[in-house]
């Protein structure tokens, strides 16, 4: 049976917008909210260079990344074509208008995946 851990409320997270959840370990998960109020929850990570999908435009079920603008979609995480790659998706639910997301995924999914490394000494971390 899925535990679920109360997030935020619904209001928390801005309309058409998006809210970071940092986790003990990992990458934050971010939360979205769409124009029909509905919630996703993603990596904070887009899968072409790492970008923070959290400070993406959200637009209809997708989310497009700051950086390429790649698009990005809530139901399944992937991009879409011609672009290609996958973003983890977290189940989340809302009740009463309290965000939930799924206490055993929060804590141990996609805890492999970086951030990407920048600069001059990016080659330095292998």
């Amino acid at each position: 049976m899925t535990q679920w851990t109360a997030i935020c409320r619904v209001d928390d997270i801005p309309l058409l917008g998006s809210r970071r959840v940092a986790r003990g370990q990992g990458l934050p998960v971010a939360l979205f909210r769409t124009a029909g109020d509905r919630v996703h929850a993603l990596l904070d990570r887009c899968p072409h260079k790492g970008g923070p999908l959290s400070q993406g435009i959200v637009f209809g079920d997708s989310v497009a990344c700051p950086l390429h603008n790649w698009t990005i979609a809530f139901a399944d995480g992937r991009a879409r074509a011609p672009d290609e790659g996958c973003t983890p998706t977290f189940a989340c639910k809302v009740e009463g208008g309290q965000v939930f997301l799924d206490a055993d995924e929060l804590a141990g999914k996609a805890l492999d995946l970086k951030a990407p490394v920048a600069g001059p000494c990016a080659h330095a971390h292998g």
